[in-house]
């Protein structure tokens, strides 16, 4: 009879991590437009905490199994580039501090796609800059960081995760 119960919202990094701490934390919603795992254009949504410092994403957001028909879903051709725009996003509104819920993502290309949002460019053996999902991945030569957006340079990232999985191989992400 005597407690004092404080009720605070959680979660996993998956769906429901901006939610949660942005009531709990009392920030604010962001949408913006930015690219699905397969280049089309959607509204996301993300949280700002910590005023204005913080900003709060979770990838399923843009590059989210949801957002994908069940035969769309294929790691080969689907990026994370809509994660890399909300990031800029935030970039752009003075965020230094991200914190990133990866559960839920429809996508394999080891974040190349984030980071071609965020002035990245990748190139194979013949000099071709490459574009796509994870199917990139095995072509890539060379890494061009010259376009890269300045606000990036000393910028925090955290990744909530609530699984460990390889990538590849009977137990991995791609399988």
């Amino acid at each position: 009879p005597d407690c004092i119960v404080q009720k605070i919202s959680i979660a996993d990094g998956g769906e429901g991590t901006v939610d949660s701490l942005v009531q709990t934390l009392g920030g604010e919603y962001v949408s913006v437009t930015v690219s699905d795992p397969l280049m089309r254009h959607i509204e996301a949504r993300y949280g700002i905490i910590e005023n204005g410092k913080t900003a709060v994403i979770e990838m399923s957001a843009a590059s989210g199994l949801p957002l994908l028909l069940e035969s769309e879903r294929n790691p080969l051709q689907t990026t994370t580039y809509g994660t890399g725009e909300i990031i800029l996003d935030a970039l752009k509104r003075g965020c230094r501090n991200f914190l990133i819920g990866i559960g839920g993502s429809a996508t394999n290309d080891a974040g190349v796609g984030m980071l071609r949002a965020l002035g990245y460019r990748f190139y194979d053996h013949n000099g071709n800059l490459l574009y796509g999902g994870g199917e990139i991945l095995e072509n890539i030569a060379r890494i061009d960081s010259s376009k890269v957006v300045p606000e990036l340079e000393g910028a925090k990232f955290t990744v909530a995760c609530d699984v460990t999985n390889p990538l590849y191989g009977p137990n991995g992400a791609a399988y």
